[in-house]
């Protein structure tokens, strides 16, 4: 069933906005004006991926810079290593899984973004 979830207008070109519907949390990228719908927290450390850079289709995690591609979920590449510091005391360790995202189709009419969510 698809889902309203925000106006076209609301998610700018290289831009992510999360969101929470039934139950799930979701962030919507806008790449080049098509959009896409991933899992919200980070495969790796459950960070808020809408925090993090989306450069083309490639969405970079905040936190440990893990990269998944937004068309299809896929992790593809984990956690970068670095050394820990007063703001990221943990240096996250590249051997760590870094699961892909779940995705949803998502479909925009007359302004509006609608995703597919069960």
């Amino acid at each position: 069933m698809f889902i309203k979830v925000a106006e076209e207008k609301d998610i700018a070109p290289g831009g992510m906005k999360g969101f929470s519907l039934n139950g799930r949390d979701i962030a919507l990228c806008n790449y080049g004006g098509a959009f896409y719908a991933v899992e919200r927290a980070c495969g790796h450390a459950k960070a808020r991926l809408e925090r993090g850079a989306l450069t083309g289709w490639i969405l970079t995690c905040p936190l440990h810079y893990a990269q998944f591609d937004i068309r299809t979920g896929e992790a593809l590449s984990g956690p970068a290593p670095r050394a820990p510091d007063s703001r990221h005391p943990d240096p996250a360790d590249p051997a760590l899984e870094t699961k892909g995202l779940k995705t949803w189709p998502v479909k925009t009419e007359a302004g509006l973004i609608y995703v597919d969510l069960p």
